[in-house]
This record gives C-alpha cells, structure tokens and sequence, in this order.
C-alpha cells in the first residue's frame, strides 16, 4: 500500500503528467469500474492521468499488442510475420520484426486478465509498478533515486515497437526500472499520446520501496549544483578535507 509519505514525494516532483499506479490480477478487481472506452496500453496510462479515476482494463480493451506482452492474449501470427513492421516502413523486411517479437518479454499466458489503473494520489492498494512520465529535471531525480542506495546502474530497454512491452511486463519480470523516450516508439507517437522528448519511468514493486525512501532522503538538488552561499561555504569545508586524505604517491 502506498503510505500517504509516497504520495506527497511523487507529488512534489510537480509533474504535467502526474505519476499514475498500475495492478495486474487474475481476479476480477472490486469495486472498480471497467474502463470506458477501447484504447492501446500506452494510452491508458495517459487516461489515468488525465480523468484522474481508477479504473480496470482486460483484453478487450486493448486494441493494439499490449495484452500480448502481458499474456491476456496469444501472439497472434499475422502481427509475429513481421508483415505489418515492413509496410508501414518500420523495418526494412518482415525478418527483423519476426526477430523482436521473439525477444520481448511476456508475463505467463493467463495469469494477467485485470489491469487496473490509478493515480498514486488517490490509490489505494499496493501497485506492481508505478509509471512516471517525467521532463528530464525530474526524470534525473527520479532515476538518481533508483541508485542512492543500491548504486543500480540505469538501463534503458526499448525498440521501436512493442513499447508496451518495455513499459509494463519487463520492469514487472525483471524487477528493473526501465525507461523509454516519447517520439521514438511508433505507437505512442502514431498516436499521439505524450509530446516528444518526456521520459517514461516504470518503477516495479521490487524497487519501489527503496525509490520512495530515496526520494525522502535524498537532496533532490545535489549540494555541487547550488549556488546559494550556505550551500557553497558547507561544499568548500567538505572538499578542504580532501587534501589531508590523499595517498602519497607511491603509496600502498
């Protein structure tokens, strides 16, 4: 359960598009509406942003390839020949389409019939991820916080299609955060979703935790990057210790 601590760190990071949770279940969520209308999975979390409602999705949904990357549905075989990638002049030919479509990851076939969706202020249960679309300022605190503590290495796993695969089912399998770029992945951009040039930040369970209490402690502006005097004057008596802490040269 997100504590109400987590909710006001996400919300001062005072984003356009504010951070929204997502939960996959096999069980029919309670008492939560069923989305209204039929969308891609890289617009729902833009709905959730948008409306600002909870609701659910399933299978019918989606009207794009979402719900394969989470195992609601089966690869379907037109899709997987790589046919569609090359006419709409994505790939050169079908064979490296074919090639991304076996190396994207998919949740376990039918484990996944819910989705629900929320945003973080008003969600009540305990999220798989949490998605933040993010300009770069905030982006960099949110991804520095990924490794204030654990000094995770950042990883962006993307391709051209298929971001949904990268948004939602590899961050839930691998427990990494993953990031992607609006205006590079042709589903978002053919439709619109979010001006180019926003980070997408997926944020699984498995390290949500550790960001938030990040986030708490954490200077969100780091003490080299202030120009106030106070900040100067405690950076010039830290890094005067440097000289006394230095190894002769030659030393062992």
């Amino acid at each position: 359960m997100l504590t109400e601590n987590a909710k006001n760190l996400f919300a001062q990071l005072e984003m356009e598009f504010p951070a929204v949770a997502v939960k996959f279940s096999y069980l029919k969520p309670e008492g939560v509406e069923r989305t209204d209308e039929v969308l891609s999975f890289c617009q729902f979390v833009k709905k959730a942003q948008t409306s600002g409602k909870k609701f659910y999705v399933t299978k019918e949904d989606d009207n794009c390839c979402g719900k394969i990357a989470l195992g609601m549905a089966p690869k379907d075989p037109f899709t997987v020949s790589g046919i569609v990638g090359r006419d709409f002049e994505i790939f050169r030919d079908p064979s490296p389409n074919i090639r991304l479509h076996n190396s994207y990851p998919v949740v376990n076939p039918g484990t996944i019939r819910f989705v629900e969706f929320c945003p973080v202020s008003i969600c009540d249960f305990s999220p798989d991820l949490v998605i933040c679309v993010a300009n770069t300022q905030q982006a960099e605190i949110l991804m520095r916080a990924t490794s204030y503590i654990s000094g995770d290495l950042w990883e962006s796993r993307s391709s051209s299609v298929m971001s949904c695969a990268w948004t939602y089912s590899y961050p839930y399998l691998s427990g990494k955060v993953n990031f992607c770029i609006t205006g590079m992945h042709h589903g978002m951009r053919r439709r619109d979703v979010y001006p180019a040039g926003l980070h997408i930040i997926s944020i699984p369970y498995q390290k949500l935790d550790e960001v938030i209490t990040a986030l708490g402690e954490m200077p969100w502006v780091p003490i080299a990057m202030r120009t106030d005097p106070e900040s100067r004057a405690v950076l010039e008596e830290r890094t005067s210790r440097w000289e006394d802490a230095s190894v002769p040269s030659g030393a062992n």
